[in-house]
């Protein structure tokens, strides 16, 4: 199980970026085949590694369709095999320790 943050931003397209943000949130809740949570600066996915890099393609095509030119797409990975890991579980061994 694999947890990926994934930031996706076209870069000739101006300041405001959240209808491209929410077209690539779109592709999420429409394929479902991973857990996913939108927060202010990525999107955090949680599955299998090679379906979330199948995800994070049509997220990036769905950029592209709205018709940037560029897009940038920063991806960070924590594929833990030892144990199944979740996005709840990192947040609350923080958490336990404050």
């Amino acid at each position: 199980m694999a947890i990926v943050a994934v930031s996706i931003a076209p870069t000739d397209v101006g300041t405001s970026l959240s209808k491209y943000v929410a077209a690539a949130e779109r592709v999420l809740r429409e394929d479902g085949r991973v857990r996913y949570r939108l927060d202010p600066m990525f999107t955090t996915l949680e599955g299998d590694v090679d379906v979330c890099f199948e995800v994070i393609r049509k997220m990036q095509e769905a950029v592209f369709a709205m018709g940037a030119k560029r897009v940038g797409t920063v991806i960070k990975i924590d594929d833990r095999r030892d144990k199944d890991a979740h996005m709840e579980d990192k947040i609350k061994s923080v958490e336990e320790k404050l």
